[in-house]
């Protein structure tokens, strides 16, 4: 691949990142006179940590790696867009990706002036390897995939990710929202393997804290040291870092969340196929089933008057026909079951 600084937009090789007062100081005093705040307040009227050492001591040992490998995110998209901002030069530079997957990487591409060259999944949902690196040239800086993907539910295969991650020249991008779910084994554990991949977790998933707005991501202390310094000062606020610092101290709560939501998954899935109007219900890693209908909007629209929101997937590529639906606690997943029926009837 090649090197961090051949990657890295000029700028960003030049800047000068932000000092805030905390970047001077680490910790503990009797006595802060040194940023402008309010003395009065504890502790909301000061500064939450910029760097967030506390929880990223404690993500590192869950997740078994350095603290310098970890940079935490107002969720996912902001270490998405910031590796737009940090690698990709706007009207010059392109990103590769997986069609159908996760919106938000087009949209991060959007605003950043940033083209992106789509590679269509193969009939099975699978990467297509040799189609993804042909699509690169010499302006390719970042390559993004899903895995277990959005919104096909699946897991790619392994050495289809080794292939990508050792043959493509930038940054591997690999999103690993729902990898809690999965079977497969996260390549978490490989990044001090592979100086190119950033490995992006979430909260928001298994954890179950998508209000908390918290994000990881997961790279060489280099590119880690990258994002920090381009980030706003204060990104992650004092009420996220406590809370998720309370919750991660449950992490078997975590586990038997897991576990119920498999079994109910399993339960949906062999439930849906009685339906006469199922066509396809697609095999799942995630806490979601792409199931295809005969009439997609149809059903979305009966569902929405019943107070039951799906996901309407139909438009997407190689999805038609397709709705996405979320594995919900047992009560929610039979309201909408026999919600079901009454449509069927």
């Amino acid at each position: 691949m090649k090197t961090l600084n051949e990657l890295l937009r000029s700028n960003i090789k030049g800047l000068k990142p932000y000092s805030s007062a905390r970047d001077e100081f680490t910790g503990s005093a009797s006595v802060y006179l040194d940023a402008n705040e309010n003395p009065f307040n504890q502790p909301y009227n000061r500064y939450p940590d910029p760097y967030q050492r506390n929880l990223k001591a404690k993500i590192a040992t869950i997740k078994g790696v350095k603290a310098d490998q970890i940079f935490l995110g107002n969720g996912s998209d902001e270490p998405i867009d910031l590796l737009f901002r940090a690698f990709c030069e706007p009207g010059k530079d392109n990103v590769v990706s997986i069609d159908p997957t996760y919106g938000m990487y087009q949209v991060a591409a959007d605003i950043n002036n940033i083209e992106v060259r789509k590679v269509l999944l193969t009939e099975d949902f699978q990467l297509d390897v040799n189609a993804l690196l042909a699509a690169t040239d010499e302006n390719s800086k970042l390559l993004f995939l899903c895995s277990p993907n959005n919104p096909t539910g699946n897991c790619f295969k392994e050495e289809d990710l080794l292939a990508l991650i050792k043959g493509f020249d930038g940054i591997v991008v690999l999103d690993e929202a729902y990898i809690d779910f999965a079977p497969e084994k996260s390549l978490l554990k490989r990044i001090d393997e592979f100086s190119n991949l950033v490995v992006l977790q979430t909260f928001s998933k298994a954890w179950g804290m998508a209000g908390i707005r918290l994000g990881m991501a997961f790279a060489s202390a280099p590119i880690i040291k990258v994002l920090s310094s381009i980030k706003y000062p204060y990104n992650i606020n004092i009420l996220t870092q406590e809370k998720a610092s309370e919750l991660l101290d449950k992490e078997e709560d975590k586990h038997q969340w897991v576990e119920l939501l498999l079994k109910e998954r399993t339960r949906l899935d062999v439930d849906l196929q009685q339906f006469s109007f199922v066509q396809k219900i697609y095999p799942s890693d995630a806490n979601y089933l792409l199931v295809k209908v005969d009439d997609a909007k149809g059903l979305y629209n009966y569902l929405v008057n019943e107070e039951i929101i799906i996901r309407d997937r139909s438009s997407v590529a190689l999805c038609a026909g397709c709705l996405r639906i979320t594995v919900g606690t047992a009560d929610e997943n039979s309201q909408l079951l026999n919600a079901l029926k009454s449509y069927q009837k």
